[in-house]
């Protein structure tokens, strides 16, 4: 049986821009093994398959990148609330109900002139651990940074789901890349799945798989860690929405609206949203085995 998709372009101003995506609504008959399989076919950063869609707005949702199965991730849960909303034909603003693997998220959508906008609610932030000072210049090094291009904040791990280890800079955002090694192994001290390196000046990051091969082009469930990290620290102020851009480097800007909701020292939601672009729809003709 032919297999629909929908391909959407999430934290994007405009289509073939920000981070693209395959959303499959109705999936409930693929294994986990297809689903892997599929998501690497397409060769999108992440896919993210629906199950439960028809007259509900509460889905459940499987979430894949190139390699695994994802607990949480913010731009699958985006595009696919668009797809959501398309599908409703509603004109006015809607709220879904996610069941992933990890975690049940809520997302608002509403309709726009080129698409849809879409916002998640990540929660309370979690605040895990903080890199000792005599180890700032190993996780730099790490990063290709020197240590003088670290800003004056601390290196610190934050979960809104994942959980990311936040690398402030004030330069080197151009040269920052993972050296070859074990990163996995680097962060994992810590406690972090993942880092995510953040000019704290203009308000821009980058982030890669730890094998350093894949950039990311926008990563929605670091930006509601980097949210929380910018308020507590005092760098944005809280129950006030900034951009956060991400993408330059790979050639697909992106631009992730963050509103860190609380008090700086009692952060009780961080939102992260952005426009969805609706760019193509497909049909897998035949399905892996």
């Amino acid at each position: 049986m032919p297999l629909h998709y929908r391909h959407v372009d999430v934290f994007a101003d405009k289509a073939y821009t920000g981070n693209s995506l395959a959303v499959f609504p109705d999936s409930s008959s693929l294994s986990t093994g297809q689903m892997l399989t599929i998501t690497q076919e397409l060769r999108h950063f992440e896919a993210i398959f629906l199950s439960g869609t028809e007259g509900s707005h509460r889905v459940t949702a499987r979430v894949f990148d190139l390699f695994e199965e994802l607990d949480f991730a913010g731009h699958p849960v985006l595009g696919a609330a668009a797809v959501l909303h398309e599908r409703d034909g509603a004109p006015g603003p809607r709220r879904w109900t996610f069941h992933l693997s990890g975690r049940t998220v809520e997302v608002s959508t509403r309709r726009t002139a080129d698409g849809y906008h879409a916002d998640l609610d990540q929660g309370a932030p979690e605040f895990l651990a903080t890199v000792p000072t005599q180890d700032r210049a190993g996780i730099a090094a790490a990063l290709n940074l020197p240590v003088r291009a670290l800003a004056d904040l601390p290196l610190e791990v934050v979960s809104t789901g994942l959980r990311y280890l936040v690398v402030p800079v004030v330069s080197g955002l151009p040269e920052a890349r993972i050296v070859p090694g074990d990163f996995a192994e680097v962060v994992g001290r810590y406690g972090a799945q993942f880092a995510y390196v953040l000019d704290v000046q203009a308000l821009e990051g980058r982030h890669w798989n730890n094998d350093g091969v894949l950039e990311d082009v926008a990563t929605g469930s670091a930006a509601g860690c980097v949210g929380a990290y910018l308020a507590r620290h005092r760098v944005v102020p809280a129950e006030k929405e900034f951009v956060l851009r991400q993408g330059r480097f790979t050639g697909r800007p992106s631009r992730l609206s963050v509103l860190p909701q609380g008090r700086p020292d009692a952060l009780r939601n961080v939102r992260v949203g952005g426009a969805v672009s609706l760019v193509a729809r497909g049909t897998l003709d035949t399905l892996p085995e």
